[in-house]
């Protein structure tokens, strides 16, 4: 039970932080990452929390991406030239 609480809250951290450059501002992504957590905070099945956590993991590597890919478009823009 605690793995899966330290899991969570590693989890919640990771997000936080990858927050900080959403596009619509931090804030927002705050305001809704905490209702997420706040609305599953209740769960007690531990395969239910186990799934939620994966979720949660494969949304960090979609943010991930997305920062990727908005960082290779601007040094593409940047250094080639469109014509």
């Amino acid at each position: 039970m605690s793995q899966q609480r330290s899991a969570v809250i590693n989890l919640y951290k990771t997000l936080l932080h990858l927050g900080r450059d959403w596009p619509q501002g931090y804030d927002l992504f705050r305001k809704r990452l905490h209702k997420v957590f706040i609305k599953n905070s209740e769960e007690t099945d531990p395969k239910k929390i186990q799934t939620m956590i994966k979720h949660g993991e494969y949304v960090v590597k979609e943010i991930e991406a997305l920062y990727m890919l908005k960082k290779y478009r601007t040094m593409k823009r940047r250094y080639y030239d469109e014509k």
